[in-house]
């Protein structure tokens, strides 16, 4: 697998250019963390403003993972990607040239979409790689992708200090994070003119139907309506936040609500629409096309409680550590650039293991217990600490948290191929709602060691609970083998 990367030919052509496309939009979607303090003191924000922007970061990251899942299935990994990646330069460039509260608010709200890219991804590796090996290569496409925000956190900061030159002596962040959404710009179009949806021969299967996910019983379309309720919830819960900033007056906050509510109605009636047929009892599906939508919701979990911490913690770590261990921002950002350094690693081995181990539930299931643990473990470190052991703890924390990622997507490409992007698109969704959840509860609390002790001891206890629901609900996934050995055969003949 290793060799095939560095042979840049066939399906690793494809998944490298397309984990260096979600880099891309990683370190863009993060370029703000690792300036979050300069920014605060240059245009005078307060410390809960400069938290809010953070959130902001986040808020259409849920909606859009929806629609982009549904896009993908429509019209491909390629103009999908290519789009959003193209997209990433104008909320980029505008929260550089920005000047106050409002604007910055405004330019990380449009950033949230670009956090979606994730999805187009997931899609594109798993038409390239056989489920024998989709695990690992998920893991590098997620792992070296959500590289990016280690890339945001350790090299933006020097690019800042090193061209201060230019901005008469301070640190130019507003160039730094400029020349992020330029780069991902450029790789669009290199992007769109490199990449095929499908290997040559094989046809881009597409769900019958479009504008929902399809299910294939009636009680899964029951409780997809219930799952899909946290995914506006969350987006309710970022308004109220602004709202208290005094970013939205009241009346705009129960504007939005109502608005949110009628977005969750029409959501639930498209929904109907597409499997009417299914619930009515008009259709039904054979034994090996079903899926279950409980399985979909634990992978939701999952993901909320690893890549949803993961956001949460990306965006806070240099300020804690800063703050904790009273740091300047120029050596509080490398160190923390510690945690998403295990992306390189632990996402692809959190795959590779899902591949080889034989049980893709339980990888899934002791990398979630592990991420629980790390928290509980980071909940207790103070400033008596000595830096070195903080790291490694850090680090350790950091493998399960991106292992259990990994996993997460080990299954979910697994559950059926043709709404792949739609499935992806909401467990990816969920990831989001984590962060907004764990980010909200952030924003509220004090800068003391205390309050970052309660944050982690929350993390650790999410994780927890999501892991005994893995052992007890989560089900093996049915790979069906014959059909991808008929599309090698296809591949072979062409």
């Amino acid at each position: 697998m290793l060799q095939g990367l560095l042979s840049f030919r066939g399906p690793f052509r494809i998944l490298n250019l397309s984990w260096f496309a979600f880099f891309l939009t990683f370190v863009v979607w993060f370029n703000y963390a690792p300036f979050s303090t300069t920014v605060q003191h240059d245009l005078g924000l307060t410390v809960g403003q400069a938290r809010i922007i953070s959130l902001c970061n986040l808020a259409f990251t849920i909606p859009a993972r929806i629609i982009i899942g549904m896009l993908l299935d429509r019209f491909g990994p390629r103009i999908t990607f290519s789009s959003l990646l193209v997209y990433a330069a104008f909320p980029t460039l505008a929260f550089a040239f920005a000047q106050n509260f409002n604007q910055l608010v405004l330019s990380r709200l449009a950033m949230g979409i670009v956090g979606a890219g994730f999805v187009v991804g997931i899609r594109l590796v798993a038409e390239w790689f056989p489920p024998k090996d989709i695990g690992f290569a998920q893991g590098i496409y997620g792992g070296w992708g959500n590289f990016g925000s280690f890339a945001a956190e350790a090299a933006l900061p020097a690019i800042a200090a090193g061209t201060a030159f230019l901005s008469v002596g301070h640190t130019n962040w507003r160039l730094a994070i400029a020349l992020t959404g330029i780069a991902t710009a450029v790789f669009g179009v290199i992007f769109y003119c490199n990449v095929q949806d499908t290997p040559p021969g094989k046809v881009y299967q597409r769900p019958a139907r479009n504008g929902a996910m399809e299910v294939t019983s009636a009680k899964s379309f029951w409780a997809l309506s219930i799952a899909n309720i946290p995914l506006f919830g969350a987006l309710a819960l970022i308004v109220w936040r602004l709202q208290k900033a005094n970013f939205l007056t009241a009346n705009v906050m129960y504007a939005i609500w109502i608005s949110l509510t009628a977005l969750y109605l029409i959501q639930a009636y498209k929904a109907w629409e597409v499997n009417r047929e299914v619930v009515t009892g008009h259709k039904h599906y054979p034994p090996q096309e079903r899926y279950q939508i409980s399985q979909v919701f634990i992978l939701e979990l999952a993901y909320a409680v690893s890549f949803g911490s993961e956001l949460a913690v990306v965006s806070m770590l240099p300020e804690f550590f800063e703050h904790t261990f009273n740091l300047n921002h120029a050596i509080a950002g490398p160190m923390a650039a510690t945690y998403p350094l295990m992306n390189l690693v632990s996402r692809p081995a959190g795959g590779l293991i899902s591949d080889k181990i034989g049980s893709r539930k339980w990888t899934l299931t002791v990398t979630i217990g592990g991420v629980g643990l790390g928290y509980l473990i980071m909940s207790q470190i103070t400033a008596s600490w000595y830096l070195a052991i903080v790291i490694v703890v850090t680090m350790l924390c950091a493998f399960f948290v991106f292992a259990a990622a990994g996993a997460t997507f080990g299954i979910a490409s697994l559950i059926k191929r043709e709404v792949t992007g739609q499935i992806a698109g909401n467990i990816g969704a969920y990831g989001s709602v984590g962060s907004v959840i764990y980010a909200t509860l952030y924003s509220f609390l004090p800068r003391t060691v205390a309050a970052n002790r309660s944050f982690f001891e929350v993390l650790g206890t999410a994780a927890v609970v999501v892991c005994f629901l893995c052992v007890f609900i989560l089900k093996e996934p049915k790979v069906i083998e014959s059909k991808d050995l008929a599309e090698k055969a296809m591949l072979v003949g062409h």
